[in-house]
């Protein structure tokens, strides 16, 4: 075997080493990002993104925290006893009124926004917030209590 020879066999040994590392490396990358998914949405499991009305019923006699997200003047209409207004528009930058430790469960007229509510909540950390569908017409049809004025 002459010196060239032997300098592309030693070049080609080189070169499937860096493949053979690149692959483990995306191994371990890939197997990474799953473990850390995984763990990251274990803990939100057990709360349901939407509840009923009768849910939302037994959560906030439960003791959870009712946010509302409508506007002001759908507010003043009606809206749930000891609930909490903050429109849907100025829920991002008033997130930290809000009870880190408590369950929160979003309204809104008919389910849309309170949804919206819910993902606001969720991308800022909350773990414990769920939406009701059916909003608080379906509140109100059901003859649950409400209240009107400020």
């Amino acid at each position: 075997m002459t010196k060239h020879q032997r300098r592309k066999a030693q070049q080609r040994k080189k070169n499937n080493n860096l493949w053979l590392w690149g692959l483990v490396a995306i191994l371990v990358l890939g197997i990474s990002v799953l473990w850390f998914t995984s763990r990251s949405t274990a803990g939100t499991s057990s709360y349901p993104s939407e509840i009923s009305v009768e849910e939302a019923v037994a959560k906030r006699d439960s003791g959870a925290f009712i946010l509302d997200v409508r506007e002001p003047d759908e507010w003043n209409q009606f809206h749930v006893p000891d609930s909490t207004l903050i429109p849907l528009g100025e829920l991002a930058s008033r997130v930290g009124e809000l009870p880190q430790d408590q369950e929160i469960v979003v309204v809104c007229r008919s389910g849309n926004r309170s949804a919206k509510g819910r993902d606001i909540l969720l991308g800022a950390g909350f773990t414990q917030v769920m939406s009701m569908t059916g909003g608080l017409n379906q509140w109100q049809a059901a003859g649950y209590p409400t209240v009107s004025g400020p």
